[in-house]
């Protein structure tokens, strides 16, 4: 639970707090990180945190909505603030400074240098005013007292978040991970090197024996290696080796010549000329080696140690951070490593477990143990995301820009949430169950075709009835119970079936040596293609010759036992 009560809060983001930012704009970032799961640089972007502003503290374009985003921001240090009308009619005011494009040009040139002028004119607001709703959110660590709420009767563009809202919606981003006991590690009879950085941070290496590393808290059940970017590999080629060289005992000896070493970060490093103690530790680097230590300890001598880095810094700090990816930057370490210690994938794991529980696991990190759970990994769901969400499906291949350039995009929005990417896994699933009636069979088969579906999924929700686009809107509904989950793998089955009939009359054409290949990578193939078969199933579908996905979809419900 988190703690909203005034100065507690202010112990949620104190990484934005500054002597030129209020302590309400501090606050709004952290609920656009938190709630809307934009990316650092992008909250501090949508936030006016200074003075001038016009009643504005906040704007975002929320493209997936098409809606415009008006924010206000109110930190209350009284305990236990109630809000009436009077702060929600002001901020209805100041939603009336852009209601128009002449409402939003005298804004700009009454607010002078403000940044909010600033902000509208980057996000070119004004161009978006025909085609986007505008919607007020207040936000604050209060709650709405009854004339608030008769006020939002006539205020249906305002939302009110409040401490009851902020309490129950918010997931958490980090670990729970319990501290480990101290460790002594025997270094008498050894040089040991020392280097100190300043009062809190110092560096020890010394050569350890692999028996007492072993015995570490946390291996065998993986959380010393929490802040690590990736989990065990398996019997990858260099880990064979590892193995083979533990199980050679005229190797031991030599071990620390051709092995690079382990890197543990701990709270506290002690030293004496005996011992190396180590308080609340973890592995930042040498995953794979420990992993082969550990599964090999019959054949462990005292000959046999590793040379062993011991920091003294916070596993959970920047600089830690830091340390760990300098010391996995090397090759075999993907991009999507480096993100697995990302916020929004922390979150949205967190979401998973809470939501899903045993049956799914989002992967953030490779080699993470999933308990048998269905597996759902972190580039699965970018490609899931850029085909349905960015509709790009011609660029799924791209696996590298997921988490790099694309990564934000892709995941730092309000609506990606663990339920949108269960929907997008089901509605894969399904394609996957139905993909034998397709006539390529190539075609069918292709890695890329599945994104290709995704994306006429999302044209269709979009165009093919109102009704449809609560799928977009509220995934929940349709995926979070197992029994609507079910209903809604029914129903895409069947409507699969009717888009199938038509892709297969359009692919027939082009023989059975078309080059598939290029033409799923083909923007202007996909998009013509992709745009005819919602078209013609939108045609059906108001001709009354097809019925609407919503009503597939409440019919099997509807079959289903009470």
């Amino acid at each position: 639970m988190i703690d909203l009560t005034y100065p507690n809060v202010l112990n949620l983001f104190p990484q934005h707090l500054a002597p030129r930012r209020n302590e309400s704009a501090s606050f709004l970032i952290w609920y656009f990180e938190n709630y809307l799961r934009l990316d650092s640089l992008e909250a501090v972007d949508s936030v006016c945190d200074e003075s001038g502003d016009k009643g504005i503290d906040g704007l975002y374009l929320n493209s997936d909505a098409n809606t415009i985003e008006v924010y206000q921001s109110k930190l209350f240090q009284k305990p236990n603030p109630d809000v009436g009308d009077k702060l929600l009619r002001e901020f209805c005011g100041a939603l009336s400074q852009i209601s128009t494009t002449e409402a939003i040009d005298n804004l700009i040139a009454t607010a002078g240098g403000a940044q909010v002028a600033l902000l509208i004119n980057r996000l070119g607001l004004k161009r978006h005013l025909s085609e986007y709703e505008i919607r007020g959110y207040f936000i604050c660590n209060g709650n709405i007292d009854a004339n608030g709420k008769a006020f939002l009767q006539s205020a249906p563009h305002i939302t009110f978040i409040g401490t009851s809202q902020l309490e129950t919606t918010y997931v958490s981003s980090g670990r729970d991970i319990p501290p480990t006991q101290s460790k002594y590690f025997d270094i008498s009879g050894y040089d040991v090197t020392e280097y100190i950085v300043d009062q809190q941070h110092r560096a020890v290496i010394a050569p350890i024996k692999a028996k007492e590393l072993v015995t570490m808290e946390g291996i065998a059940n993986q959380a010393i290696f929490a802040f690590n970017v990736r989990g065990p590999l398996g019997k990858t080629g260099v880990n064979k080796d590892i193995a083979k060289s533990i199980a050679d005992p005229n190797k031991h000896k030599l071990f620390p010549l051709f092995h690079n070493g382990i890197t543990v970060v701990a709270d506290s490093v002690l030293r004496t000329n005996e011992t190396i103690e180590a308080q609340n530790y973890y592995v930042v680097n040498g995953c794979q080696s420990l992993n082969s230590l550990f599964n090999n300890q019959r054949h462990l001598t005292d000959e046999l140690r590793v040379l062993t880095k011991f920091i003294q810094a916070s596993p959970q700090s920047p600089l830690s951070e830091m340390i760990t990816r300098f010391s996995n930057n090397q090759n075999g370490v993907k991009a999507r490593d480096f993100k697995s210690n990302n916020n929004i994938q922390i979150r949205l794991q967190n979401e998973f477990s809470d939501i899903y529980g045993s049956d799914f696991f989002y992967e953030i990190k490779r080699g993470e143990e999933s308990g048998g759970s269905e597996v759902i990994t972190n580039e699965v769901a970018g490609q899931y995301l850029m085909a349905f969400d960015l509709k790009i499906p011609w660029a799924t291949h791209r696996k590298y820009q997921i988490f790099e350039e694309k990564h934000s995009d892709l995941f730092g929005r309000p609506n990606v949430t663990a339920d949108r990417i269960m929907l997008c896994h089901v509605i894969v699933k399904a394609f996957i169950s139905q993909q034998q009636h397709i006539s390529n069979k190539l075609f069918a088969k292709y890695d890329l075709t599945k994104f290709f579906i995704l994306y006429v999924l999302r044209l269709l929700f979009e165009g093919s009835d109102g009704n449809s686009i609560e799928i977009l809107k509220s995934p929940e509904k349709f995926v979070r119970v197992p029994k609507h989950r079910s209903c809604f793998s029914a129903a895409i089955c069947k409507l699969l079936a009717e888009i199938i009939t038509d892709l297969n009359a359009e692919i027939d054409q082009l023989g059975e040596d078309f080059d598939y290949r290029g033409k799923l990578r083909d923007e202007k193939w996909c998009k013509e293609l992709a745009y005819e078969i919602a078209a013609t199933h939108l045609k059906l579908v108001v001709r009354n010759r097809m019925e609407s996905f919503i009503t597939l979809y409440n019919k099997e419900v509807a079959q289903q036992p009470h």
